[in-house]
């Protein structure tokens, strides 16, 4: 087929295989990304995720809970709300690796169970200082590298609650609601420089974070999900891992939804 609808298949690099040293094949073999809030939770599986598929991850993040091993994984202490420090970790990072692939904008607090009538206006305004502030100076940070290699994928990590209401926790919800849109403005602005972005939506999973709620409020939660369970921050990490290798490479404005089926109700 010639013209307009002829896709030279063996020319995109997207389709092809992406081999390790030992010959394993890899999603994410050769590429290097960056994770924020991977200490714990939905981040650090999917840092882990991300290097067993053959990443050089940068772990962003405020401290490190617990050492990673037999990854290749480096930590950096980081405030994702710190827009000069943004611009240092990226130039650290590009000196050191050379480029940057993937950014997983995954740091985020709850910070508040109040509504509107009730939260401290300090903690609102923490609150999206680091769920959106923190993923817009990260964006931009490395915005810049990925223009001038004319490639990359962002993924931010957002919430069910970013796409229907909740009642209470005013914040989250508007913060989480302003990233699904801002990755759609990403989406739309930098497709022409080969740069996708997209957002994950996950649902009650069993993070440190939501261990540490009121147990009545999970359970609430589990009890309207369809498929009864909690999920896991492995199966989080999944959809980010897709959505950041090249598998995914017509991928882009979108988002993906990882609720047992919450929000289909």
């Amino acid at each position: 087929m010639q013209g307009l609808y002829a896709i030279e298949y063996s020319n995109q690099a997207h389709l092809q295989r992406r081999w390790s040293r030992n010959g394993r094949y890899m999603r994410l073999a050769n590429k290097v990304a960056i994770v924020t809030g991977g200490s714990r939770g939905i981040g650090r599986a999917t840092a882990e995720l991300f290097a067993e598929q053959g990443a050089k991850v940068y772990v962003l993040d405020l401290s490190l809970d617990e050492a990673f091993t037999d990854l290749e994984i480096s930590f950096v202490p980081h405030d994702v709300t710190d827009g000069i420090a943004w611009e240092n970790v990226v130039s650290q990072i590009i000196k050191e690796a050379g480029h940057i692939d993937i950014l997983f904008n995954n740091a985020g607090i709850v910070g508040s169970y109040e509504g509107i009538e009730t939260i401290e206006l300090n903690d609102w305004t923490k609150i999206l200082d680091i769920n959106l502030n923190g993923v817009f100076l990260g964006t931009r940070a490395v915005l810049p590298h990925m223009r001038a290699a004319g490639k990359g994928s962002i993924v931010h990590n957002s919430s069910m609650w970013g796409v229907v209401g909740a009642v209470g926790v005013a914040a989250y919800t508007a913060s989480k609601g302003a990233v699904r849109a801002l990755s759609k403005n990403v989406a739309l602005t930098y497709a022409p420089d080969g740069i996708r972005s997209n957002s994950i939506h996950p649902g009650i999973i069993a993070t440190p974070l939501v261990m540490a709620q009121d147990k009545s409020m999970t359970q609430e939660i589990v009890a309207k999900t369809p498929l009864g369970r909690l999920g896991t921050a492995r199966e989080v990490a999944f959809g980010a891992l897709f959505l950041a290798s090249d598998e995914s490479s017509y991928v882009t404005g979108t988002e993906l939804i990882i609720d047992g089926g919450h929000t289909a109700q």
